[in-house]
C-alpha cells in the first residue's frame, strides 16, 4: 500500500511531539515533511531562559537535531515559512515557492510574542522574548549596552530580566499592575517574590503604564503616561503570547481565539489537524507543555487512523522556578465569598502557603518558598477529595501524615548526586537528572519510562517532580498524570474501552494488535482488565486464563492452598432442607470448618481443589448455585426480615432482596458488588454502606449508592426515592450496568463515584429515562450468559483437567 503524504507546518515542541508519537504507532504510514521557519531543528523553547542566562547552550536544549530527521526519513524544510495552503488542491506553498502535496496536514504554528502597539515599537533594540533570534539579540546587546527594560512582570518577563542580569545588564522590570505574576500568585506571595528579587538586584516600576518608546533609530528610553521616563538601551516586551493562526485563517479554516479543533484535534477540514498554542479547544487555549503533549498523543492516534483517542481538556498546575525561587500555583487561589482560606506564612523562612476551600474541597492553592506539597494539593483538588479529617494539619504537608516520599525543590537541589531517590528501583539523583537533560524529558511519565523512578510504589513521586522542576526550571508544568492501564500500553482505561467499543474488538489479540500494545501477550494487569472490558461489550466472551485464580477455580483459595465454597442463599433465606444438604456435603467431604458469613450465607473451608467439582455436584443437585464469593462480581444481597415478622418493618424487605439478588446474581463487575435491603430506617441490613442499598420507608423505597464497609468506610449517596418494587428493580439494573460500563476494572463503586461525581450518575440514570431503560435492557441481555451456574458446568465435566492433581513420579 502506497504511503500517504503528511506535512507538518511548525517545527516546535507540540508538532514534533505528535510526529514522535506517530512514529511509535505507525512508522511506515506516511511520507513526512516538516516545515520550520527557523534555521534550527526542534528545540526546547521553555529552556531559552537558561540559554540567555548562560546556564545552557543551544545544543544542550536541542530536542531533534538534523541527524534525527534523516534517521527517521523525514524531509526537513528548515528555514522555510509556509505562506499558503490550497485546501482544494491539497498542497502547501512556502515563501520561497516550494510546493508540496498532502493527504493529511498538521498545523502547529504555535504562538508569537504580543507586542504592545506603542509609538516607537519599530525601533532597533525593541524585541519580544520567544525564540533563539530574540536570545541572540539580547546577548549581543549586553556586549555593547548597559541598561535594559523589560515590560511585563509575569513569568516570561522575570526570566528575561534574570537572564539579562546574568549577562551583566542593569535591568528594570515595568509592570502595569501592582502585583507580580498576578496570574500565578496572590498579592502576598507576589510581595515576597518582589522583595527577594530586589535583594538580587532587580529593579521594579510597578503600576506604570507605558506610553511611548523613545529614541531615533534605536531605543533610548521608555515614557509612561504620568510623564516619567526610564532609560533603556534594550527594551524587551514580555507581556504575553498570542496564538499564531493567521495562515489557517487565511485559508478559510474556522478560527476564533485560535484554530478551532474538536476532541480529536481535527479542524473544520477533516484532512487538517491542528495542535498546540495555535489551537482553541472547547473555548480554551493552552500555553504550558503538559496539555500540548496530551494533545500530541490524541492527534497521533487519529493520524495513525486508530480513531479512539480523545482530548477533553486539561486542568493544569504550574511549578515555577524564577531565579532560584520556588513557586507553585493551581486552580482558583483567590476565592470568593463562598470559599474559605487556609493560610500559613513564615516571613523569616520565606515560606507562604494558601489553600482555598469550598465545602472542604480544595479549589486552589498558592505556595511560595516551600512547594513540597504542591502536587499533593493539586491531586486532591483534581480528585475532589474532602479534607475534613485532616484539615487542621493539611498546611503542614503530606510529610505530616507520614509520607516521607515528598521533598521540596530546595531540599532536592541540596541532595548529593548519589542520593537515592527511588528506593524500589535503586535510582539515584544523578541518574534522573542526567536522563532529564540528555533525553530531553519533560513529564513525570517520561522520567518513569526512561529511569523507572516513581514507577513502582510511587512514594518518591514528589521528589521526582521536584527534580523535574529544578532541572527544567522555567515554566515546568505538570498536568495530572494520564494514568495508563499498565506498562504494556500508554492508553488509559477509558481509551482502551473506547477502542474496544468503537473498533468492535472481539478478543485479546484484537486489542493488542489494534491498540498497539508494547508487549505480545500483555501482563497480569492488562489481561484481566481487558478481559473484563471485552466481556462488557461481548457478554458471551470469557478467557479463563486472564482471570484471578479464584475466578478460574470458582472458589476462594486459602492460605494453605485449599478452597472455601459459599453456596448462594438468596436474600439470606433458607429452609431446613437447605441446611441438611449443606451439612451432608460438609460431612461427606470432611469439611474442617464452617462459618456463617456477614453476607448471611454459610462458608465451607478447607476443600481440596480436586474435590470442588464433586462438592458442586452435590450442592447443585440440592438446588444451590454459586455464591460468587470469589469473583469480581455481584456477591450478595443482605436483608432484614422486614414487615413479615418485625414490628418495625415498613415493607417486605426480604422479598425485595430476593428479587434483587435473582436479578443481579452471576453478573461480572469491575470489582465486588454488594446489595442490601433494610425494612425500615433503623437499617439493620446496613444498606447505607453497600454498593446498592435500599432503605424501606412507609411511603416507598429510598435508593442509596456507592457505599463501602471496608478499611475506608464510605456512606452511600442518596440517589432517589421510588414508589414501587418494579421501579427499584429497574433502577438497580440501570445503575449496575452504568457502573459496569463506566468504571475502571478493580474500581469499587465508592471511588468510582468520588472520581466521576454523583451528578454524572444522576444524569445517566435519573434524568434521561430513555438512557435508563437502555441501560436496563443491556443489563438484562448481559445476564443471560452470566446466570448459567459455573458450578454445575464444572460438576458436569467442563474443563475437568483444571481440577485434577498433577502426579509426579520418580524416574
Amino acid at each position: 500500500m502506497a504511503k500517504q503524504n503528511l506535512i507538518l507546518i511548525g517545527n516546535g515542541m507540540a508538532g514534533m511531539r505528535t510526529i514522535e508519537e506517530l512514529l511509535k504507532l505507525e512508522p511506515e504510514k506516511y511520507n513526512i515533511t516538516v516545515f520550520g521557519d527557523e534555521p534550527y531543528g526542534n528545540y526546547n523553547r521553555i529552556m531559552l531562559s537558561p540559554v540567555l542566562a548562560n546556564e545552557k547552550t543551544l545544543e544542550e536544549v536541542m530536542l531533534n537535531d538534523d541527524n534525527w530527521y534523516q534517521e527517521n526519513n523525514i524531509r526537513f524544510e528548515k528555514g522555510k515559512k509556509v505562506t499558503d495552503i490550497n485546501r482544494v488542491a491539497k498542497k502547501v506553498i512556502a515563501e520561497d515557492g516550494t510546493e508540496l502535496p498532502y493527504d493529511k496536514l498538521l498545523i502547529a504554528t504555535g504562538s508569537t510574542s504580543f507586542m504592545l502597539p506603542l509609538p516607537g515599537a519599530d525601533k532597533q533594540g525593541v524585541i519580544g522574548f520567544r525564540d533563539v533570534k530574540d536570545v541572540d539579540t539580547m546577548v549581543n546587546a549586553a556586549l555593547n549596552y548597559k541598561k535594559a527594560v523589560v515590560i511585563g512582570g509575569g513569568l516570561l518577563g522575570l526570566e528575561a530580566a534574570n537572564g539579562l542580569m546574568k549577562q551583566g545588564m542593569d535591568v528594570t522590570v515595568v509592570h502595569i499592575g501592582d502585583s507580580l505574576m498576578d496570574r500565578q500568585l496572590d498579592k502576598d506571595a507576589a510581595t515576597m517574590l518582589k522583595t527577594s528579587l530586589e535583594e538580587k538586584g532587580m529593579k521594579f516600576l510597578m503600576s506604570h503604564a507605558s506610553e511611548e518608546i523613545l529614541g531615533d533609530e534605536r531605543v533610548t528610553g521608555l515614557r509612561f503616561n504620568d510623564g516619567s521616563e526610564v532609560d533603556a538601551d534594550l527594551l524587551v516586551m514580555a507581556v504575553g503570547i498570542k496564538p499564531n493562526f493567521e495562515l489557517a485563517k487565511s485559508t478559510g479554516l474556522h478560527c476564533e481565539r485560535g484554530i478551532v479543533v474538536s476532541d480529536t484535534m481535527q479542524t473544520f477540514d477533516p484532512n487538517i489537524y491542528a495542535i498546540g498554542e495555535c489551537v482553541q479547544h472547547r473555548g480554551q487555549v493552552y500555553g504550558l507543555v503538559a496539555p500540548l503533549f496530551e494533545q500530541a498523543k490524541v492527534a497521533a492516534n487519529h493520524l495513525a487512523e486508530l480513531g479512539y483517542g480523545r482530548y477533553e481538556g486539561t486542568v493544569t498546575s504550574t511549578m515555577l522556578k524564577v531565579t532560584g525561587i520556588s513557586l507553585f500555583s493551581a486552580g482558583d487561589f483567590i476565592g470568593d465569598e463562598d470559599t474559605e482560606e487556609l493560610l500559613f506564612r513564615d516571613v523569616a523562612s520565606g515560606t507562604y502557603k494558601k489553600i482555598i476551600l469550598r465545602d472542604n474541597i480544595i479549589i486552589g492553592a498558592c505556595l511560595y518558598g516551600d512547594t513540597m506539597d504542591g502536587t499533593w494539593y493539586f491531586q486532591m483538588m483534581k480528585d475532589g477529595t474532602n479534607i475534613s479529617d485532616f484539615r487542621d494539619s493539611i498546611l503542614f504537608g503530606q510529610a505530616h501524615l507520614g509520607d516521607a516520599g515528598h521533598g521540596d525543590e530546595t531540599r532536592v537541589a541540596a541532595m548529593a548526586d548519589n542520593a537515592e531517590i527511588c528506593g524500589c528501583n535503586g535510582i539515584c539523583k544523578s541518574e534522573i537528572v542526567n536522563a532529564i537533560s540528555e533525553k530531553k524529558l519533560f513529564t513525570l511519565d517520561d522520567v518513569r519510562a526512561h529511569t523507572k523512578a516513581s514507577a513502582s510504589c510511587g512514594s518518591c513521586t514528589g521528589l521526582v517532580e521536584s527534580l523535574l522542576a529544578h532541572t527544567l526550571g522555567g515554566d515546568y508544568s505538570q498536568a495530572p498524570s494520564k494514568k495508563s492501564l499498565c506498562a504494556c500500553t500508554e492508553l488509559t482505561h477509558e481509551e482502551v474501552r473506547t477502542g474496544i467499543r468503537e473498533l468492535h474488538l472481539k478478543d485479546h489479540e484484537d486489542v493488542r494488535k489494534s491498540l498497539n500494545w508494547k508487549t505480545d501477550d500483555g501482563c497480569a494487569v492488562c489481561r484481566q482488565a481487558t478481559n473484563y472490558y471485552l466481556l462488557c461489550e461481548n457478554p458471551d466472551y470469557n478467557d479463563p486464563e486472564s482471570r484471578f485464580i479464584n475466578e478460574r477455580a470458582h472458589g476462594n483459595i486459602q492460605k494453605d492452598g485449599t478452597y472455601s465454597v459459599v453456596p448462594r442463599m438468596f436474600g439470606g433465606m433458607c429452609t431446613p432442607k437447605d441446611l441438611h444438604a449443606i451439612a451432608d456435603v460438609a460431612e461427606k467431604f470432611k469439611v474442617p470448618e464452617m462459618k456463617v458469613t456477614g453476607g448471611q450465607r454459610i462458608d465451607m473451608f478447607g476443600i481440596k481443589k480436586e474435590d470442588l467439582p464433586l462438592v458442586w455436584k452435590d450442592l447443585s443437585e440440592a438446588g444451590f448455585v454459586s455464591g460468587h464469593a470469589y469473583g469480581k462480581a455481584m456477591r450478595t444481597c443482605k436483608t432484614c426480615i422486614g414487615d413479615s415478622w418485625c414490628r418495625m418493618g415498613t415493607q417486605d424487605s426480604t422479598s425485595l432482596g430476593i428479587k434483587l439478588e435473582e436479578l443481579t446474581w452471576g453478573s461480572w463487575m469491575p470489582h465486588k458488588y454488594k446489595l442490601a435491603v433494610s425494612g425500615c430506617p433503623r437499617n439493620c441490613a446496613e444498606a447505607t454502606i453497600k454498593d446498592f442499598g435500599v432503605v424501606c420507608v412507609d411511603s416507598g423505597y429510598e435508593i442509596h449508592v456507592g457505599g463501602n464497609g471496608g478499611i475506608k468506610v464510605r456512606v452511600t449517596d442518596f440517589l432517589i426515592k421510588l414508589d414501587t418494587e418494579e421501579e427499584v428493580l429497574e433502577y438497580c439494573a440501570a445503575f449496575s450496568q452504568y457502573y459496569r460500563e463506566d468504571a475502571h476494572y478493580l474500581e469499587r463503586t465508592a471511588p468510582w463515584i468520588e472520581r466521576v461525581g454523583l451528578d454524572k450518575i444522576k444524569a445517566a440514570v435519573l434524568d434521561d429515562e430513555a438512557n435508563r431503560k437502555a441501560l436496563y435492557e443491556r443489563f438484562i441481555i448481559s445476564q443471560k450468559p452470566s446466570q448459567i451456574d459455573p458450578w454445575k458446568k464444572h460438576a458436569d465435566g467442563v474443563d475437568e483437567n483444571q481440577f485434577k492433581s498433577i502426579k509426579i513420579t520418580a524416574a
